[in-house]
């Protein structure tokens, strides 16, 4: 399928969410106190003390599959880029750890999920947040300038992740790292999972190959790369979404027990050697 065509599903799809949070639903239908307790992909991702003092809103409107924030050992005055920054959930959790002398960026191309990020802005009066319109495939922001680079389960939602990661890469300042949540997969999938847009959408059914995103990620030009599994997902949890997409679950659900798993991607961009300008070393 084309990548415009990909592109429409995730927009209608996070638009239709953010629509259920303005409405005081959850994003998938509970109330906003439920955030995602209806999917197994984003169920049980933040503590209750790490999101006590961000508004509702921001936590119904979260569709994460992690919680990138908590192990991107951010640090005071950083400046860090979420791509595809929802309801601004991380972004959030991001300012407060970088501080009032650092920056979070949140970049959506979903007009409905930027006007719920804003007002969860202006409700948790932090001033060190900027929402950004756009598409993670082209980064509205210039060369060498983001220190860390977040995203909770969306590089999966492009239908281009090379051109995702190359755009990644150069934002990054020299040195700079790549630490985002996404679902990977080990072993097959069944082609039925693999055309379901649906379930793409919902991060799975786009979800990589552990070896291929490493291959991707050494393409691009990042080094250091790790991936430490955070979540595998259990034959119940298989069960559950691939019942709510109307598949055959006893054929299928064995098949993909323990395939999926929520995993914390890092790599870093190569430092500028000999270089000592506030470009490249601060």
């Amino acid at each position: 399928m084309a990548d415009q065509d990909i592109k429409g599903i995730v927009k209608d799809k996070y638009a239709r969410a953010a629509l259920r949070v303005t409405a005081g639903e959850g994003s998938c239908g509970g109330t906003a106190s439920a955030r995602g307790e209806c999917d197994p992909i984003t169920s049980r991702i933040y503590s209750e003390g790490e999101t006590a003092e961000l508004p509702a809103e921001a936590r119904a409107a979260s569709l994460g599959c992690g919680n990138p924030t908590a192990l991107a050992e951010l640090k005071g005055g950083e400046t860090v880029l979420d791509l595809g920054s929802g309801g601004g959930i991380d972004v959030l959790l991001s300012a407060r750890r970088v501080g009032p002398s650092g920056r979070a960026f949140g970049l959506d191309m979903t007009d409905e999920m930027l006007s719920v990020a804003e007002e969860n802005k202006r409700k948790s009066g932090l001033e060190n947040v900027t929402f950004l319109k756009g598409e993670i495939e082209n980064i509205p922001l210039p060369d060498n300038s983001i220190d860390v680079i977040i995203s909770n389960c969306v590089i999966n939602l492009s239908g281009d992740k090379d051109r995702v990661l190359r755009e990644a890469f150069r934002v990054l300042k020299p040195g700079g790292r790549f630490a985002i949540s996404d679902v990977v997969v080990r072993g097959d999938v069944p082609p039925a999972i693999r055309k379901s847009m649906e379930l793409w959408v919902g991060c799975v059914a786009g979800a990589l190959r552990d070896s291929d995103y490493v291959a991707k990620l050494q393409s691009a030009g990042f080094e250091q790369i790790g991936m430490e599994d955070t979540r595998v997902y259990s034959l119940e949890d298989a069960r559950a979404f691939l019942a709510a997409e109307g598949l055959d679950v006893d054929a299928l659900a064995r098949q993909v027990e323990g395939t999926f798993v929520s995993a914390f991607v890092r790599a870093t961009k190569p430092g500028a050697k000999g270089c000592c300008g506030p470009e490249c070393c601060n």
